[in-house]
């Protein structure tokens, strides 16, 4: 159910709030719900690992100078050639 509420921010957070939620096609009282529901949610803190993951946790080891994009700019050049 829906309730009113009566807010009292400044002027120019209410015009910008107002130009990027018409921008995004959504109420201003949707974006503001939006926020405050996302602000307010409760976050799973204590989040189990299955055993597999648990097993399979420390078994790679990567070199400390090791970059992912050397090897992706590698596989494009030999892709693309």
């Amino acid at each position: 159910m829906d309730k009113k509420l009566t807010l009292s921010l400044n002027e120019s957070i209410i015009e910008t709030a107002k130009r990027y939620a018409k921008a995004n096609n959504i109420s201003l009282s949707k974006l503001i719900e939006s926020y405050l529901g996302s602000l307010t949610k409760e976050e799973k803190k204590n989040l189990e690992i299955s055993p597999l993951v648990k097993s399979l946790s420390g078994v790679i080891s990567v070199d400390k100078n090791y970059d992912p994009k050397d090897d992706y700019t590698k596989y494009l050049i030999e892709k693309y050639k």
